[in-house]
């Protein structure tokens, strides 16, 4: 299938690595350009070689902290300037989650509630403000917000609190942005593995006397297809949603997960 991307020009926060690295790569092999913004600019320059590199288009890092007003403003701009156009936006950066222990109630401080809304919710929102317009002057865009599960299950009070506030978002800006050509979708990863999963998996394994293979085997009974799913995985239904092909699709929720869970969604 053929996603008509070839021409088109995205952005893609939280690009140097992880899911933002993956959705880069797809799109970037399918012919799009794409701007890769990140905080840290070492990873962030030797991510936008390697996907250059590998798919022969135009890939470009900006450094970026999607934390602060004045540094998404600047990206944004820098970006229109230096290709023109401003077709795809992909949200992915915000702290990662899932890597250590969930704080209960009584470990939750302000300060580490506010950083978390700020770089992922605002931030998503942010991006989305500033690169509006330029899809608004061409009639057609598309934002894709890279979200998460908790969304839908209990465990992580304020993983589950950001994650709803980005769904709650989407549908508000699909609404707004829909009547200008612009689509806006959610995407919800469950467990995914990235560049961080081998670390992880040795903690546990070390945690508790198992081996690697017997950690990620009970890692993966937690989906229905007993796979833990890849970020490239992942990136592949967002290449999709950033596509002519999913105009039928927006302001609603794509499960990434590999079928987490028992309840029905619907």
């Amino acid at each position: 299938m053929d996603l008509e991307l070839a021409g088109r020009v995205g952005i893609v926060t939280g690009g140097s690595r992880g899911i933002g690295k993956a959705v880069a790569r797809v799109l970037a092999g399918e012919g799009a350009s794409v701007a890769v913004a990140a905080r840290g600019r070492e990873a962030l320059e030797a991510s936008a070689a390697e996907v250059a590199r590998e798919s022969g288009q135009r890939v470009e890092p900006f450094v970026a902290d999607t934390g602060s007003d004045d540094s998404v403003r600047a990206m944004v701009a820098a970006v229109a300037e230096r290709f023109g156009r401003i077709d795809i936006l992909v949200n992915a950066a915000a702290r990662p989650g899932g890597q250590g222990a969930v704080p209960r109630l009584g470990e939750i401080t302000a300060d580490a509630f506010w950083e978390d809304m700020n770089v992922k919710v605002l931030g998503y929102l942010r991006c989305a403000r500033e690169v509006a317009p330029h899809m608004q002057a061409r009639r057609w865009g598309r934002i894709v917000n890279i979200s998460g599960l908790a969304a839908r299950q209990a465990g992580s009070t304020i993983g589950s609190m950001r994650n709803v506030a980005v769904a709650a978002m989407t549908k508000n800006l699909a609404e707004e942005l829909g009547p200008d050509g612009i689509n806006v979708t959610v995407v919800h990863p469950g467990l995914t593995r990235t560049e961080a999963t081998a670390g992880v998996v040795a903690a546990r394994a070390r945690a508790q006397g198992a081996s690697a293979e017997e950690v990620e085997r009970r890692m993966a009974e937690g989906n229905a297809i007993r796979h833990i799913v890849d970020a490239t995985e992942v990136a592949w239904v967002v290449a999709f949603l950033c596509s002519p092909k999913a105009v039928a699709i927006t302001g609603d929720a794509i499960a990434v997960g590999g079928g987490v869970g028992r309840a029905i969604h619907y």
